[in-house]
């Protein structure tokens, strides 16, 4: 069976759908070896680390750029691209498929974030370009997400059927392990400047709206009032080009009206290689999110042996499961409470840390591909 992925995510590993992408890729042909993938790719993408040597490349030529090209890519270059390919299965791994498909198509919608929160409707552009992509997954032979409580919302807002969405959940990376790669701890440490402290709090990910992490700035002024400076708040990830926006809040004028300048450090992205380092080096991960399709961060410092604090909404219950303490959304004393818990409670940070690595144990990327396999046979049987 040959299957053609839109790749246009691949050089994007600090997004869902470029980490999403490439584990899979990488997964499927360790469970399925006579599978044929190929990878079709924008003109742009000139080097794919981590490609398996399995997987053959299309690179296609770029005509514009921007959204106009991204656009074009989803609807025209990748589908011509297929057409010479004639795979049984075409997978576009993320909400972008085509209207017209020259092999039966499967669609991944990861989450339907920009039916939900409302500054990712506003706007002309951004309205006709849901519009689109809603209508293609409606005519999509099957879809793919990544949570039980993503499929029910694509059943009501996209209208597609339930027993055309199939789940098949992520899992954490191996290097997600409290043991493998411990020596560059310190190497990870000091890069990051934070070689000057015992014990950090952590979040990890975008400063979108929906990422709420307002809350969890809140919260800290109660943190910072028990422990002082000598636990900082650890802020990481891609920074957005400008504050102060619909989706992206101004975060830092935040912090400086709550007076917490000395008690939060922006250590900017963080490179993938490091992530599991930072991860086992954190005393406690936050995530406040209000809206995820999964939830990965979560269930990376699980597996990275690091007490989780989350938002009680969206996915995150199905993710955690008993393994996080779950608070509820815009409850900022009880998320200072939870954080101050694990801070000052060895006990309770090791029992909830035992009870994260379990947890992670359950997912595996192995499962995901077998379920996207099975997925791909279906489809090709009907098609």
């Amino acid at each position: 069976m040959h299957i053609a992925i839109n790749g246009w995510f691949w050089d994007q590993p600090h997004t869902g759908s470029g980490q999403y992408v490439r584990r899979l890729v990488e997964a499927l042909p360790a469970c399925a070896p006579d599978l044929r993938l190929t990878l079709i790719v924008p003109g742009r993408i000139t080097v794919l680390d981590a490609l398996p040597s399995a997987v053959d490349v299309l690179p296609v030529p770029g005509r514009f750029g921007g959204h106009l090209g991204k656009v074009w890519f989803e609807q025209r270059a990748f589908p011509r691209a297929a057409a010479r390919l004639r795979p049984d299965v075409t997978h576009v791994p993320y909400w972008g498929p085509p209207l017209r498909s020259p092999a039966p198509l499967v669609c991944t919608v990861l989450d339907v974030i920009p039916l939900l929160v409302r500054e990712y409707n506003a706007g002309v552009r951004n309205r006709l370009y849901i519009s689109l992509v809603r209508a293609a997954a409606r005519g999509a032979d099957h879809l793919l997400t990544l949570s039980a409580d993503s499929q029910r919302q694509i059943v009501a807002r996209i209208g597609v059927p339930a027993e055309r969405v199939t789940v098949t959940p992520l899992a954490a990376d191996r290097a997600f392990h409290p043991e493998m790669g411990a020596e560059r701890d310190a190497e990870v440490r000091a890069r990051y400047g934070l070689d000057d402290v015992d014990d950090f709090v952590l979040y990890l990910g975008s400063y979108a709206v929906h990422k709420n992490v307002r809350q969890l700035l809140a919260a800290y002024t109660f943190v910072a009032q028990a422990l002082g400076p000598k636990v900082p708040l650890v802020l990481a990830g891609h920074t957005p080009a400008t504050w102060g926006t619909p989706r992206f809040p101004d975060l830092p004028a935040y912090i400086a009206e709550l007076g917490l300048n000395e008690y939060v450090r922006w250590i900017g992205p963080v490179a993938e290689a490091d992530k599991p380092a930072l991860y086992r080096l954190a005393s406690v991960f936050v995530f406040p999110s209000l809206f995820e399709g999964f939830g990965l961060g979560p269930l990376e410092a699980m597996a990275s042996g690091t007490p989780v604090v989350a938002c009680e909404t969206s996915c995150i219950p199905e993710v955690t499961g008993d393994a996080a303490f779950l608070v509820a959304p815009g409850d900022t004393r009880a998320m200072a409470g939870a954080i101050l818990s694990f801070l000052t409670q060895p006990e309770h940070a090791a029992r909830q840390r035992n009870l994260g690595l379990a947890r992670a144990r359950d997912f595996s990327w192995r499962k995901t591909a077998e379920a996207t396999l099975t997925v791909y046979e279906r489809v090709a049987r009907r098609g």
